[in-house]
């Protein structure tokens, strides 16, 4: 199974969709990301991704990254230290949780909108939605293979 083509066009359009409406809730700025294979730690391949992603260049670092690899059934939810310096710990844990339940009954769309959707109500009370803010990161589903290497 390849991440590119483990959502149907339609199922893209919905997790795309769920990005923008979350959007609309706070000035976080939500990407979601496949890959086929994990090959490390979940956690450090998803922080990796973070930057190698320009996720960190948020004005006000509220990047939050939506991670997953698919083969490995291996995913990982991470925000920017301008998000994890004022939410309580634990934050991500009910994020995490409802997605991890929709994955293990095989519903990943409804599994990742769903954790999109929480995310930017969660973020709207610490981050919420302004007049001047800009989209400064896609929306668009990205796709990297697991083989890529960081860069010496």
């Amino acid at each position: 199974m390849k991440a590119a083509t483990f959502f149907t066009p339609e199922q893209k359009e919905k997790i795309i969709e769920a990005v923008r409406e979350a959007e609309k809730e706070t000035s976080g700025e939500i990407r979601v990301h496949l890959e086929t294979r994990c090959p490390e730690d979940v956690l450090d391949r998803a922080a990796w991704l973070f930057g190698k992603l320009g996720m960190h260049k948020t004005k006000e670092r509220t990047g939050v990254l939506f991670y997953l690899a698919v083969e490995d059934r291996k995913f990982a939810v991470i925000g920017d230290s301008g998000i994890n310096a004022v939410v309580p710990e634990g934050f991500w844990n009910q994020v995490k949780e409802i997605m991890r339940k929709n994955f293990s009954a095989g519903r990943f769309t409804e599994g990742l909108t769903e954790g999109i959707h929480l995310a930017g109500r969660q973020l709207k009370n610490f981050f919420p939605y302004r007049e001047d803010d800009r989209n400064e990161l896609s929306d668009e589903i990205s796709f990297m293979k697991a083989e890529l290497k960081e860069e010496k």
